[in-house]
């Protein structure tokens, strides 16, 4: 008795413990998401360069660290700092009138009537509409330019957190395989079923980041490049914006590209017009369906609607980390049902072919009936 109680206590204060971790760890866990997922998409760089080099596990780590500094970190490092000037740019521009969303909006509208007697038919005010996607765009400018100046302001807090990403990920490097075998050494769910979920994990970490992450900045510097071509005003904001919403299925980079080509056809700039929806249809549109089947598999692939509503209840839970780990997330939870489902059917047709043929081939009534 004394020992159970003992045990109880211990796994209580186990228990609590680990929660208060958790929430001692919390304000870095944008940090520690990103070194865990840099750590598992160079681990086969990692696996290559021990191969060739021998065991000599910081060199390597120091090594593939540096890789993915040249490659990852300093170049979306540049980006997010011309993100800030882009947005701090457009908010004034806003601010000072240069901008006027209601102007573009009405001159769409005078160059196609036939949008208006669209709405008409409906019985919707076309007026309504036109404020309230104003009041959207203005809206959104204000909360990007509060964004990028809150990323300006809070520099230190900012560099703080790439430091201790990069310092993470090198330990993650040289030791992740260690944690790992300790993780399954600890956790009570057998070492087969902990080896292939953690084996999951990655899988489906890789896929996530590596695939959808990927081919939305492919989208976005696509949509970028073919805007700063046709000479559109703010190239590298709208890349960016284009990059954003290619996370989400059915609309993606088409949310940008065709109002920007339906305005300029209205101001006249039909070529403009005429090469940017070829170039958003043609190429963007088809970088996704033959990019996706090769970065991220068939195996991983979630339906498109889950896609969106884990990208936005990720975007709302865990801000602009939850692009990447709302889908993580609902790829994890389908995958660790899909072991559970394909483990217990095992378990059941093992039972049913482990019974006696007399109680295989009796009915339920039968077996159910005493007499």
């Amino acid at each position: 008795m004394y020992e159970k109680l003992q045990t109880r206590t211990f796994l209580a204060m186990l228990v609590g413990v680990s929660v208060a971790f958790i929430l001692l760890m919390k304000p870095f866990f944008g940090p520690i998401f990103w070194a865990i997922a840099i750590a598992l998409i160079f681990h086969p760089v990692q696996q290559k360069l021990t191969s060739r080099m021998g065991d000599r596990p910081n060199l390597i780590a120091l090594l593939t660290l540096m890789l993915c500094m040249f490659i990852v970190i300093i170049p979306v490092t540049a980006l997010v700092l011309s993100l800030v000037a882009e947005g701090v740019a457009l908010y004034q521009k806003i601010q000072s009138g240069e901008l006027r969303p209601g102007e573009y909006i009405d001159q769409v509208v005078n160059s196609f009537p036939a949008i208006e007697a669209f709405f008409a038919e409906f019985g919707v005010n076309f007026g309504d509409v036109r404020d309230r996607a104003v009041s959207i765009f203005v809206g959104g400018s204000q909360l990007l330019a509060r964004q990028a100046l809150g990323v300006g302001q809070n520099t230190f807090q900012f560099f703080l957190g790439l430091a201790l990403m990069v310092y993470l990920a090198f330990f993650l490097l040289r030791d992740g395989s260690t944690l790992v075998e300790l993780l399954i050494r600890a956790l009570p769910l057998g070492d087969a079923r902990e080896r292939l979920l953690f084996a999951k994990f990655a899988e489906v970490t890789r896929a996530t980041v590596k695939g959808n992450l990927l081919i939305a900045v492919i989208q976005g510097a696509l949509g970028g490049s073919i805007f700063w071509i046709l000479n559109i005003s703010g190239a590298l904001l709208w890349g960016v914006v284009m990059a954003i919403v290619s996370l989400l299925p059915a609309v993606g980079a088409a949310l940008v590209w065709i109002p920007a080509a339906v305005y300029l056809a209205a101001t006249g700039e039909f070529v403009s017009a005429a090469i940017l929806t070829a170039f958003g249809s043609i190429v963007i549109g088809l970088s996704d369906n033959l990019l996706r089947p090769i970065l991220v598999g068939r195996d991983t692939k979630l339906p498109d609607y889950i896609v969106l509503l884990s990208t936005l209840g990720g975007l709302v839970m865990f801000g602009i980390n939850g692009f990447v780990m709302g889908p993580l997330v609902a790829a994890l939870f389908m995958a660790f049902w899909g072991i559970f489902i394909r483990e217990f059917a095992e378990d059941q047709q093992t039972a049913e072919a482990a019974a006696p043929d007399s109680v295989k081939e009796s009915s339920p009534a039968e077996r159910s009936d005493p007499g």
